[in-house]
């Protein structure tokens, strides 16, 4: 019964042509309602573990909730087998990825941080304690912990959450022999704050693995001990003292709950009163922050081969994925972040004003920037040919490249290619990639409070994938060549193309994909004794690209 603030129901897009997604608000608000032509087919998947924050999130946008094995095209629930995915319809969204469990799961997560360090080294790759997977590496277990003499450990089950079977150790008699455990050193001297441990839960959202897309929210929780930090072995046992989990400390007696974002008081703290609180202390929290989104960045590459290759091997539209992480964040005595575990099904459970405030708007912004389109009666035709009536829609076009854009593609993800002859992807500019960079400047446009940290400013990540991927080079050569007042020049320069119908997929009568070109427009193809200096140079970084249709 509370006034409610009606905002738009729809956000359009940048580019002449292209559909407008859905807008979704904040509690208080709602959208204007859309002609139930439309608003019939906004249906969500029922499912028993989705949190009140999205329910309440997409009921504010017009979605009903449907227990319909079909007609929906949102969902946000379990995580699923990879080939499950495979059910997953072209026009519908799931909240997860096949393959993330390679960083979800504590052992995958340390298997893949360890093929990291030995291939990139450990300065690179050096933010994870070091970790042993038992029962596998019990003799380098015992020889670190005789070397190492008194000291803490941390064991933990390889997929459990909320804490559960979690202890801190000090006799190799409690480490189980047979039972499959992690066993981590324990970081024994961290930052403390009111003589209390505490860590950040940090969200990171992948909207795109092709091109690789992360984003950062710019707001977190701080979760703090309920009894102040002693490093005596003989507290031990206290899980208060050294577990933040607030499934645990929410238990204890003195646990204090904190109502109001902007305050550092009690038990939970939002992550920008941390920075405030920091930062009176003296301390750039600038720089603790630019280390936490290195980790993250890193952290979800060195899961992307198997993101990447299970997406493309079960997803019918890569479109029809993305996902939500919580990076658990904790800081050493002298303010260095260490990932302590990633979660793929991060809680969403909104038990004060705290919560409800950050993950609403969270929320919020994460499902704009997942770009849901307005559904109608043909979304739902199981026959029926997007490419026909939505030719500029990477959505519906995904994967259909002509010759002279498989070419392209073939001759830029080569691995002896120095980062200048990189930079020439955009000399020559095809509609697929025309299409590719419309839909990371229109997503990026709906970002809200989240930040993307890749594609990077900076080219010092390119060197960690396994494999070169044509889409990631080229949009992070787009956002370096235009970073000056970006995005405002990048929209430009392809709102010009747009207008020019330059981005246009266009279909043969006999169904094939169809270009037309010069010879003297060419790409360089494999066999053609080509090297990386046959291609155009870059004259002036501001050039604009030569197109090709």
């Amino acid at each position: 019964n509370e006034a409610t603030q009606i905002v738009p129901a729809i956000i359009p897009s940048l580019f002449y042509g292209l559909q407008p997604t859905l807008n979704f608000c904040l509690e208080g608000e709602r959208t204007e309602q859309l002609p139930w032509a439309t608003r019939r087919f906004l249906k969500w998947k029922s499912s028993n573990i989705t949190p009140n924050v999205i329910k309440d999130c997409i009921r504010r946008s017009g979605f009903r909730i449907t227990k319909s094995a079909n007609e929906w095209i949102g969902y946000w629930g379990k995580h699923m087998k990879s080939e499950m995915f495979k059910n997953v319809k072209e026009y519908q969204k799931v909240n997860h990825y096949p393959g993330s469990f390679q960083i979800g799961r504590k052992d995958r997560l340390w298997r893949n941080m360890f093929r990291m360090q030995v291939t990139n080294g450990r300065t690179e790759f050096g933010f994870i304690p070091q970790t042993y997977v038992l029962p596998q590496d019990m003799k380098h277990l015992k020889q670190a912990w005789d070397d190492s003499g008194k000291q803490k450990w941390i064991l933990k089950p390889p997929a459990s959450a909320r804490g559960n079977g979690i202890k801190v150790i000090n006799r190799w008699s409690q480490i189980p022999k047979k039972k499959p455990v992690l066993v981590q050193k324990y970081l024994a001297r961290p930052y403390l704050i009111n003589g209390c441990k505490f860590d950040l839960r940090v969200y990171a959202y992948v909207s795109s693995v092709d091109p690789l897309r992360v984003y950062i929210f710019d707001d977190g929780l701080v979760r703090f001990c309920t009894v102040k930090y002693s490093s005596s072995m003989k507290f031990l046992s206290n899980r208060f003292m050294h577990l933040t989990n607030y499934s645990i400390n929410k238990f204890n007696q003195e646990f204090t709950q904190n109502e109001d974002a902007n305050v550092c008081q009690g038990h939970k703290w939002s992550l920008k009163a941390l920075w405030d609180f920091m930062k009176k202390g003296g301390i750039n929290t600038d720089n603790i922050w630019k280390a936490i989104q290195d980790i993250v960045a890193k952290t979800i590459i060195c899961c992307e081969p198997s993101m990447y290759t299970l997406v493309k091997a079960n997803v019918k539209k890569e479109w029809s994925c993305h996902e939500l992480f919580g990076f658990d964040i904790m800081l050493d005595e002298k303010l260095k972040p260490w990932l302590l575990e990633v979660n793929i099904s991060p809680s969403l459970h909104s038990n004060s004003t705290l919560d409800r405030d950050i993950k609403g708007a969270m929320i919020r912004d994460l499902l704009n920037l997942s770009c849901f389109q307005l559904p109608d009666r043909k979304t739902f035709r199981p026959t029926f040919s997007n490419t026909q009536t939505n030719p500029t829609d990477r959505r519906f076009n995904y994967g259909q490249l002509s010759a002279d854009e498989k070419a392209k593609h073939l001759f830029y993800v080569q691995k002896h290619l120095d980062e200048h002859s990189r930079s020439t992807i955009l000399d020559v500019l095809t509609a697929d990639d025309i299409r590719v960079l419309m839909e990371v400047e229109d997503e990026y446009n709906k970002r809200g409070r989240f930040q993307r940290i890749f594609p990077a400013l900076s080219a010092k990540y390119d060197k960690y994938f396994e494999q070169s991927r044509y889409y990631n080079i080229l949009a992070g050569e787009w956002y370096r060549r235009y970073h000056s007042n970006y995005h405002a020049r990048a929209v430009s320069l392809l709102q010009t193309y747009c207008n020019r119908g330059l981005h246009i997929y266009k279909e043969s009568s006999n169904g094939s994909h169809k270009k037309s070109r010069s010879k003297s427009e060419s790409f360089p193809r494999k066999g053609d004794g080509l090297s990386a200096v046959s291609l155009p140079r870059i004259t002036r970084r501001d050039s604009r690209p030569e197109i090709r249709i």
